[in-house]
């Protein structure tokens, strides 16, 4: 990634495409491919950590957030859905209840490998 501090004197996303190929060499040619490459390295990150046992009940946030009302603003008394929110993001992400990837997710990304590494019934734990 980039730092956040430095993006705001780049101006878009299409120049943001630019500079990434010039410093790696990849060519992208336009910004729905390199949004298409974050969404590879966000599922294949996921597949990793969905081998090693992390689904949903390790995505959380802390207690302060999950339990303690907000004292005051716009949101005051407001806490962090926690469930809701996950289901909305795993459905956006084409994710099944639990946090992985599914395999039509995977498929349509061109991460056939991970298919067979993540659903393999041998290395179900």
């Amino acid at each position: 990634g980039t730092c956040l501090f430095q993006a705001f004197g780049i101006g878009g996303l299409e120049e943001i495409v630019d500079i990434i190929n010039a410093a790696t060499g990849f060519g992208f040619k336009d910004v729905d491919e390199l949004r298409k490459a974050g969404e590879r390295i966000i599922n294949l990150t996921r597949c990793f950590n969905v081998r090693e046992g992390f689904l949903r009940k390790d995505d959380t946030l802390p207690y302060r957030c999950l339990k303690e009302p907000l004292p005051e603003g716009p949101c005051k008394g407001a806490t962090v859905k926690l469930d809701e929110m996950l289901n909305e993001y795993y459905k956006l992400c084409g994710w099944d209840s639990e946090g992985r990837p599914t395999e039509e997710k995977l498929k349509e990304l061109g991460l056939d490998f991970a298919v067979k590494e993540l659903y393999n019934p041998l290395r179900r734990k």
